[in-house]
């Protein structure tokens, strides 16, 4: 009798699952990997991304091709001073041919949502977000609207120009996993998307129409892209990733010296330590380990705890961070000797 040898789907590895995603990108963007890996990170983790950098480096576009590689509806929303709360939440119309309400969604009811300049709007709609970002869902005269498990913001701000701008109270900060700089590419990667983009009409890339999944039009897909299952099965596999007692010792030894240290207001919250071990997580599961070392904590500190940490005038750098800070707590707290392999 003949057995069935179907054959099972090989599941993608972290590392393949952003590989794919940065060939999508590197379509269109050039020398931001940096950049490219923590918004795979953010997603995979369950996150949400602040994009800073000046003006022209393609911080919207970066973000536009990002959620065109991964298949999934994308809605950008211009901050603006007048724009309001129900701008982008939605907002519930009286129909008169039926006598009764109707909701008429908002841009921020989709699965990936661009907040481009979110420090221009005021703070009355800055905080829209923060239900959204928190909850995943939006409550709209006391109905409530979910976003789904995967939902995803990435907003952008410049650091270095602060006339006419609103900047994000730390409760709204403390909500970002990432701060992600978007920086200037290498002279031959300049060169490269100069020669390349000089010779290419207007919008000749310009990622899919805000709504469509790019599964419905093959034509217009991105040559790789990653699917929700893999995304979803890849978010799993990352809590799977072993926090031993040594190295959870380590993050937490970490935690407290921010708290006691005499430059600094406000040290790591509860919140910020629990996305620093998710962090941690990816970055060990990105170099195909189940495991975590105190140099994936390292890795991950300054994109999740330079926005957060709250610090002495005097300690601020020319961007009104302070990262410079980070390295110094590091290298106050002992690596313990044993590396989690056990």
């Amino acid at each position: 009798m003949e057995q069935n040898h179907s054959a099972q789907p090989v599941e993608k590895s972290i590392a393949e699952i952003a590989a794919s995603i940065q060939r999508g990108i590197d379509r269109v963007m050039y020398g931001q990997e940096e950049a490219s890996t923590l918004l795979v990170a953010a997603l995979v983790i369950g996150g949400h991304v602040l994009l800073e950098g000046p003006p022209g480096v393609g911080k919207t576009v970066i973000s536009k091709t990002f959620a065109e590689t991964i298949s999934m509806r994308f809605r950008r929303i211009q901050f603006t001073p007048d724009l309001m709360p129900s701008d982008i939440t939605g907002v519930n119309v009286f129909d008169q041919q039926t006598s009764s309400f109707r909701f008429v969604p908002g841009p921020l009811l989709s699965d990936v949502v661009l907040a481009d300049e979110i420090n221009r709007t005021p703070p009355k709609t800055q905080s829209a977000l923060l239900e959204a970002m928190e909850e995943r869902m939006v409550t709209i005269d006391g109905t409530a609207h979910d976003l789904g498990d995967m939902f995803f913001v990435m907003a952008t701000q410049n650091p270095v120009e602060h006339e006419g701008t609103y900047p994000l109270p730390e409760a709204q900060l403390d909500r970002f996993l990432f701060r992600a700089e978007v920086s200037y590419p290498s002279e031959e990667q300049e060169r490269r998307m100069i020669s390349r983009f000089a010779s290419e009409l207007p919008g000749a890339l310009r990622p899919r129409t805000a709504g469509v999944l790019l599964s419905e039009s093959s034509s217009q897909a991105p040559e790789a892209y990653v699917t929700l299952e893999e995304l979803r099965s890849a978010r799993l596999r990352v809590r799977e990733v072993r926090l031993e007692e040594s190295v959870l010792n380590y993050l937490e030894q970490l935690i407290l010296a921010s708290r006691k240290h005499a430059d600094i207001v406000l040290g790591i919250s509860p919140r910020a330590g629990l996305h620093l071990a998710l962090a941690a997580k990816f970055f060990a599961a990105l170099d195909d380990r189940d495991y975590v070392l105190p140099d994936d904590i390292k890795r991950a500190a300054k994109p999740v705890l330079a926005h957060r940490l709250i610090v002495h005038p005097h300690r601020l750098n020319d961007k009104g961070l302070a990262p410079d800070l980070i390295p110094e707590l590091l290298a106050k707290i002992p690596v313990p000797d044993r590396k989690g392999e056990g």
